[in-house]
Formats: C-alpha cells, sequence, structure tokens
C-alpha cells in the first residue's frame, strides 16, 4: 500500500512538472513585436499603438517604446534590417534613403489631403511601391498613418506670403536628404535637429521655425515657442506601420491576418483622430496668442514642384507614377 502510494505520488509530481516546464514554451509560441517612435505617450499614434496591442493580443505580445526610447528618429528602420527591432512607425523619407524612386512619395504637394494618400495606398501602383519595400528592404508595409498636412511655424513677425520670402529662415527639418530638399523647396534655409530638441532650439533662437502638423505643435508644445503658423500644407503627414519581414513570418497565418485587420482599424481611428484635431487647433493658437496667416500657396506649390522636377531627385521617380497618383 505505502510503495503504490509513493509511486502515484511521483507519478503526479513527474507530471505536474512537466506541465510546469511547458508553460514556457506555450508563451513563447506567441512572438514578442517590439515598436518603436519618436512620438510622446500623448500622441494620437500612441493610443493607436496601445489598441493595436490589445487587438493582438491573441497572437503577439506587443512591446510599445515612445518617445524615442529604445532607438532615436531615423535609425529605426535600419534596426527594423538588422532584427533588432520588429516593428516602427517609419517615415517615408528614411525609405527614400535606400530606394530612390520612394523619393517621389516624399515629394512636396503631391498628396492632396489623407483620403487621397489612403487611396493610393490601397491601389495597384501603391501595392508596387509596397512589394519595393518588401523585397529591397526586407519591410512589409502595414498602412499609412496619417498625423497631419504639415505647417510650417516660425518665431518672429515676419509675414510670409510667397516662396521668396522664406529666405534665410533657418528652418528645421529632420535630418537625411529628402527632408532637407524639402525645405528648400519651401524656399527655407534647412537646419538638421532632431524631433526631441527642437522646443529648446526654437526657445534659445538656434532656428527660426519648424514645420510641422498642427497635433504635433500641440503635443510637443511648440506653439509656447513660436509667434505664428504659415498654413502652407506643403506635405500630406504620414509615417508607415512596418513591421520586419522576418518578424511577420515568425507570426501564424491566423497570427498575420490578425494583425492587418488590427493595423487597418487602428489607422482608420488615428486618421479620424488626427482630422477632428486639425480643425479644432487653430481656434487654440489663435487663443495662445499666435498669428495665423494664409500664404499664396499656389506660389509655393509652383516653386515647390519646380524645385524637384529641375532636381535630380525626380530622375529616380517611376515613368508615369506622378500622372498614375495625380489620376487617382
Amino acid at each position: 500500500m505505502s510503495f503504490d502510494f509513493t509511486r502515484r505520488a511521483v507519478l503526479l509530481g513527474s507530471l505536474l512538472l512537466a506541465g510546469t516546464a511547458a508553460l514556457p514554451v506555450m508563451a513563447q509560441d506567441v512572438p514578442t513585436l517590439r515598436f518603436s517612435a519618436v512620438v510622446s505617450d500623448q500622441d494620437i499614434r500612441a493610443s493607436m499603438m496601445n489598441q493595436f496591442a490589445d487587438l493582438v493580443r491573441e497572437y503577439a505580445n506587443v512591446e510599445n517604446y515612445f518617445g524615442a526610447t529604445m532607438f532615436r528618429q531615423g535609425t529605426e528602420l535600419v534596426a527594423l534590417q538588422r532584427d533588432n527591432l520588429e516593428m516602427g512607425n517609419i517615415a517615408p523619407q528614411d525609405i527614400s534613403e535606400q530606394i530612390p524612386e520612394w523619393s517621389i512619395l516624399t515629394s512636396a504637394y503631391l498628396f492632396r489631403d489623407a483620403a487621397h494618400l489612403r487611396t493610393f495606398f490601397d491601389s495597384e501602383i501603391g501595392e508596387e511601391f509596397k512589394a519595393m519595400a518588401e523585397d529591397r528592404l526586407g519591410i512589409r508595409i502595414l498602412g499609412p498613418t496619417y498625423f497631419g498636412a504639415r505647417q510650417v511655424g516660425l518665431r518672429g513677425d515676419k509675414q510670409i506670403t510667397t516662396p521668396e520670402d522664406m529666405a534665410g529662415i533657418r528652418l528645421r527639418m529632420p535630418g537625411g536628404d529628402a527632408w532637407q530638399f524639402l525645405g528648400e523647396s519651401l524656399g527655407a534655409n534647412p537646419n538638421p535637429v532632431a524631433y526631441a530638441e527642437v522646443y529648446t532650439a526654437l526657445q534659445t533662437g538656434t532656428i527660426d521655425g519648424q514645420d510641422n502638423p498642427l497635433p504635433n505643435v500641440q503635443n510637443m508644445k511648440f506653439y509656447e515657442v513660436m509667434d505664428q503658423i504659415v498654413l502652407t500644407s506643403h506635405l500630406v503627414g504620414y509615417d508607415l506601420l512596418v513591421i520586419s519581414q522576418s518578424a511577420w513570418e515568425k507570426l501564424s497565418p491566423e497570427g498575420q491576418e490578425a494583425v492587418q485587420a488590427a493595423a487597418d482599424q487602428v489607422i482608420e481611428w488615428s486618421e479620424n483622430m488626427h482630422l477632428e484635431m486639425e480643425a479644432s487647433l487653430l481656434d487654440e493658437f489663435r487663443a495662445a496668442g499666435l498669428n495665423i496667416y494664409e500664404p499664396d500657396r499656389d506660389a509655393f506649390r509652383v516653386y515647390a514642384q519646380q524645385h524637384y522636377l529641375n532636381s535630380d531627385i525626380s530622375a529616380s521617380w517611376p515613368e508615369g507614377a506622378l500622372e498614375a497618383i495625380n489620376a487617382l
């Protein structure tokens, strides 16, 4: 009797140990997706990614890192390619540094609004550009994350009407040739400054201005160290929600479907939130004491487009792409 009891106890203990040992293995079946972005944790896109993490919890463990706490601006794409990161919100300008054809998607006055942007990425020509990124960079684009039309914010009271009025203005632009060229296409003298350092640079007069969508101006409190906003609307601001191809392939087919569906859902939510916020922010900035100016946008558009077409940048644009995008 004693022997049978002891044997049963040993067998039961072995089964319990085996079950306990299996738990970590089961947990490992759900891959971890680390997401990095420069936006603050108060940004709409941070809320977007927190919702995304909840939606895909059954298939992936998403770890969100905001405020450039994991990778600084402009380094996320390389981190994805080196498998040091699984997901990121990547600027199209960073992609164009490695795929010259993508520079057309960073040019001033290309997309008319958020709807035009989304229509492009859902179109046949949009699929061709996404395939370029997948084949040549090893990343999969889940969708464009609209965050507002970019406007120029300045110190001082000089009124800006045409690109000629921007001459000599030290305009902060992110690092990278595509961003610097964009600043030149507005008639300004572009200066590369990290996003997290823009407030101090404006405050100390290291730069005369910055260009960002209005929600970013609010989130980062740039309006506290600016005197005016020039509504150039020169670029439909967007990043790309991206997952590395290697991370994508580690997901089950059901997981891939869930990740794409969740991305579609939260991207639409984020876009709507940004559109609503843009509509209300101008009144808030006026109340804060900023002057709001409407420049001659046609003059800016002509100047910018000519600047691109006269440069070597447009030589890399796929033939017929500009016409196809305009026709969407």
